[in-house]
This record gives structure tokens, sequence and C-alpha cells, in this order.
């Protein structure tokens, strides 16, 4: 199983860069992503709507897409539970002053971290900047690992 981030999940829907390659690695294993995920995508979706980068009818027909696969098990969305926020509070403390890490991407890494994965893709480089403080590798498969 691979861990990806929101800005991957979307890229599985949307021809944003780097579409492609983020497709070819989620057809090598089944996507895990925090739950609150979910949210964040279809955020990003309807951004695009808003924006005018997809027009309704398309958006209509992108999310009817989207729920399909939700519901027909195409990821496991992953709960937090006190341990993930225990772990949050703790890099927290700890997270040295330069480093930008906003909550929801705290809460990608330490679900990610608690749940066993090694490896987080995603192509927000804040979110790559942080992971070692969770303890595993941040990698983007459209141009860098961090």
């Amino acid at each position: 199983m691979i861990y990806f981030d929101s800005s991957y999940l979307v890229r599985l829907y949307y021809q944003d860069a780097g579409a492609e390659a983020v497709r070819a690695l989620a057809a090598t294993d089944h996507v895990a992503c925090a739950a609150h995920g979910q949210a964040e995508m279809m955020a990003a979706f309807h951004r695009k709507l808003r924006e005018g980068a997809i027009r309704p009818a398309a958006y209509a027909a992108l999310m009817g897409q989207v729920l399909a696969h939700i519901e027909a098990g195409a990821f496991q969305w992953l709960a937090q539970h006190s341990e993930i926020f225990l772990r949050i509070r703790h890099v927290y403390q700890k997270l040295p002053a330069v480093v930008f890490l906003r909550a929801a991407d705290a809460i990608h890494l330490a679900t990610a971290a608690e749940s066993g994965f090694r490896i987080v893709y995603s192509n927000d480089a804040h979110l790559l900047g942080a992971a070692k403080y969770f303890g595993i590798e941040g990698r983007d498969v459209i141009g860098k690992a961090i």
C-alpha cells in the first residue's frame, strides 16, 4: 500500500502537471490517505470550478466519478486517533522555527507514520520538507525526493 496526500489524489482525476507519473505510481499498489484527504480533494476540485478551470458539467461528472471510486473502495481512508494527535503535538514541540508545517499536512504525516508507512507521496514542498520530523520519507515522483 502507498500513501498519497491530497495533491496526488487530485492528479488521479485532473490533468495537473505530473498527473501521468502519479497515475503510474497509483497503478502499482493500493492507495491510502488520511480521512481528511477526502475533504481536501473535494475542495481542490471545487476550487477548479470556482476559478473556471472546469465547467459545471465536467465538475459534476468528475464528482460522480470520484464518489463512485470512493464507494467502490478504491482508497483506504485512514482514521485519526489519539496517538496521531499525540505525535503531532510532540513534533510541533520540537519542530525548528524555520520549518513551515500546516496542520492538515501534520495530520497527513502523523497518520502515515502511525499507520506504518515509511514513505509519503506528495508534491507539496512544505509537507515533503517536514516528513523527516515524523520519521518518514517524503517523495515526489513528479520532480524530487526529500
